[in-house]
């Protein structure tokens, strides 16, 4: 119970599991998944703060979004929600989050999804859906600075759809009917879109009863693995490509080991992978190109 006086204290967001495919049930939600900062808002009798998904404060960094929140019409607050730069379309540009923080923090925008706590009540037994409602009793109509994360009801399957033709990063799925519980969950899913993209293949790692795969870079840069389901006309073509020696420059030395093969200058992939990894994460070769001589 807290003291009068107290300030309210920064409570550990939620992480959603992530999933290949979104639920499909009635019993979920599903927004867009924005490509942003993590970051709660929270706001006391001393005023409101900004934190990031570790409990840093960045009210400074975030302040037109903090002057912004001061307006809401509550004695007291708790918000979960993503801080992104959007383009003049809506779309997030997480490329331009770091300017935008430095020299036009103005150019911010806050897409809240969840509300913990209103007016000295904590609402996290509260179901998932009717915390939606009284958030948006709170930050309507949210069409400035501070925004608010539209849903749909069921249908996640065709929700994941128009997100990935849109060129978004994915979509995050909710029970509808469950509490908010911070930390690693399966209340909350994330399912992201595929995106696919031209890779150089440095080596491949092959072990007893695993599936081969294939140590990838892009511009010169580790990109990290990719799964390799070859087909015998590929194999014999990558095999004579295989070399002993040392690693390529920049592979990080945790990814090389005895497994690993190492292939010649000139052989490309074309890779299928999540969306807004800063590392290849559950990609898979689609096809070889022998572009050496």
């Amino acid at each position: 119970m807290r003291n009068a006086g107290d300030r309210l204290k920064f409570i550990k967001p939620v992480e959603p599991e992530l999933v290949l495919e979104p639920p499909v049930s009635d019993d979920w939600f599903h927004e867009i998944k924005y490509d942003g900062f993590r970051t709660e808002l929270i706001r006391d009798w001393a005023g409101v703060r900004a934190f990031t998904r570790n409990g840093h404060d960045w009210s400074k960094r975030y302040w037109p979004v903090v002057t912004a929140a001061e307006q809401l019409k509550a004695e007291s607050f708790i918000l979960d929600g993503e801080m992104i730069a959007p383009e003049p379309d809506g779309r997030p540009n997480f490329h331009a989050m770091h300017s935008r923080m430095t020299w036009n923090a103005e150019l911010l925008a806050y897409v809240a999804f969840d509300i913990l706590w209103l007016n000295d009540e904590d609402l996290r037994q509260r179901p998932a859906i009717e915390r939606k409602e009284i958030l948006w009793d709170l930050i309507k109509p949210a069409k400035g600075i501070i925004q608010y994360s539209a849903h749909v009801l069921g249908g996640g399957a065709e929700f994941y759809e128009a997100v990935e033709k849109m060129g978004l990063e994915g979509i995050v799925s909710k029970r509808q009917g469950s509490s908010y519980r911070s930390g690693p969950s399966d209340i909350w899913v994330k399912t992201k879109c595929w995106e696919y993209g031209e890779f150089d293949l440095l080596g491949i790692k092959r072990e007893p009863g695993k599936e081969t795969v294939g140590l990838m870079a892009r511009d010169g840069k580790y990109a990290g693995p990719a799964t390799i389901a070859l087909t015998k006309a590929q194999r014999e073509r990558l095999m004579a490509r295989v070399r002993k020696g040392q690693p390529p420059a920049g592979v990080p030395t945790a990814v090389v080991g005895p497994m690993v093969e190492w292939v010649g200058p000139g052989m490309t992939a074309r890779v299928r992978y999540l969306r807004g990894e800063a590392k290849l994460r559950h990609a898979s070769v689609q096809d070889l190109r022998d572009d050496g001589t």
